[in-house]
C-alpha cells in the first residue's frame, strides 16, 4: 500500500486541481491519499468522482485547519470528515474570508518594503480557492521581487518574517472540536517544530485527537523515531504524508508519496470510521471513495 495523506489542490493553496491530483497519485501507484486543503473542502468532491476511475484507489476527504497556540501556528489535519456538513462549511468560510483579510494585509506591508503587488492578480492566481500565501509568493517571483518560493517565505511572508501577518484562527482544541463535530477523525500535522510538544499531544488527546504526524518530508530517522514514540505513547496513530502543493520545480515541496506512511496507519484510520478495507485492497469500487 503506497499512502499519502497529505495533499493540497487549486482548492486552497496547491497548483493541480483535485481532479489533476487524484490521476497524478493513481499514476504515481498510490492506493490511499487525502485531500487535505487549508479550510477548504471545495475539491472534495471532484476528487471523489476522479477516484471512481481508479478502482485501487482510495479518496480520504480531508481538510487542514491552521490554529493559534503559545506553541506558535499549530495544525489539525481532518480525515474522512462530512464535507457536506453545513455548518462545518459556514465555519470553514468564515475562515477563509479571514485569509482575505490577511492576505491585503500582507500586500501592504510589502509594498512599504518596495514590492507593490495587484490585488486581481492575486486572485487570479488563486483561481477562485482560498487565498494563502504561496499565491502570493507565485506573485511576487513574476515581479522579480523574489526568485523562488524559498526566498519569499524566507525572507518575506514566513512566519515572524517582514510581511507576515497573523490572521483569526481557532485554538487547537477548538479546531479537534471543529473535526469531531463534523465526523472527522484530528491528527496533528507536522509536529516536529512546535515548542512544548508534549503537554500539547497531552491537552489535545483529551480534546479527541486520534492520530500524530509521524512521517513528513524532510523529517530525519531520528525524528520520526521520536514523534513515534510520542504517538505509541500516547495512544495515538501515527500519520503522514508529503504535504504536496505541486511546486516541486520550483523548489519548494516533494512528490506525492514521497514521504513513507505505514500501511497500518490507513488501517486504523478505517477501523475508526468503520469502513470495509475491501477499497483499500482494490477489491472493489464502492460509496467509501
Amino acid at each position: 500500500m503506497r499512502t499519502d495523506l497529505h495533499i493540497h489542490t487549486t482548492a486552497s493553496d496547491g497548483r493541480l486541481s483535485p481532479s489533476e491530483v487524484v490521476s497524478r497519485a493513481a499514476m504515481l501507484g498510490m492506493t490511499a491519499i487525502s485531500i487535505t486543503d487549508h479550510d477548504s473542502v471545495g475539491g472534495i468532491d471532484v476528487a471523489i468522482e476522479e477516484a471512481r476511475k481508479f478502482p485501487d484507489l482510495l479518496m480520504i476527504p480531508g481538510v487542514e485547519l491552521s490554529t493559534a497556540a503559545a506553541e506558535g501556528e499549530v495544525h489539525i489535519l481532518g480525515y474522512f470528515i462530512d464535507h457536506r456538513s453545513v455548518k462545518f462549511c459556514h465555519d470553514l468560510e468564515r475562515f477563509r474570508n479571514a485569509r482575505v483579510v490577511r492576505a491585503k494585509r500582507m500586500l501592504e506591508k510589502l509594498a512599504d518594503l518596495g514590492m507593490a503587488l495587484d490585488w486581481d492578480r492575486i486572485l487570479d492566481i488563486a483561481a477562485g480557492a482560498s487565498v494563502g500565501r504561496p499565491h502570493i509568493a507565485k506573485a511576487m517571483i513574476e515581479q522579480g521581487y523574489v526568485t523562488s518560493f524559498h526566498d519569499a517565505f524566507e525572507h518575506f511572508i514566513g512566519h515572524n518574517k517582514p510581511a507576515y501577518v497573523k490572521r483569526e484562527k481557532l485554538t487547537p482544541v477548538e479546531s479537534v472540536g471543529l473535526v469531531k463535530n463534523a465526523g472527522g477523525l484530528p491528527v496533528l500535522a507536522h509536529p516536529a517544530e512546535i515548542e512544548m510538544l508534549e503537554p500539547l499531544i497531552a491537552q489535545l488527546k483529551k480534546a479527541g485527537l486520534v492520530g500524530i504526524e509521524v512521517h513528513y518530508k524532510n523529517y530525519s530517522s531520528a525524528t520520526i523515531a521520536r514523534l513515534d514514540t510520542l504517538a505509541a505513547v500516547y495512544g495515538l496513530i501515527p500519520c503522514g504524508g508529503s504535504d504536496y502543493h505541486g511546486f516541486i520545480e520550483e523548489g519548494d515541496g516533494s512528490e506525492i508519496g514521497q514521504v513513507d506512511v505505514p500501511e497500518e496507519s490507513v488501517r486504523q484510520l478505517v477501523s475508526l470510521v468503520q469502513l470495509p478495507m475491501a477499497p483499500l485492497l482494490g477489491e472493489n469500487e464502492d460509496s467509501t471513495k
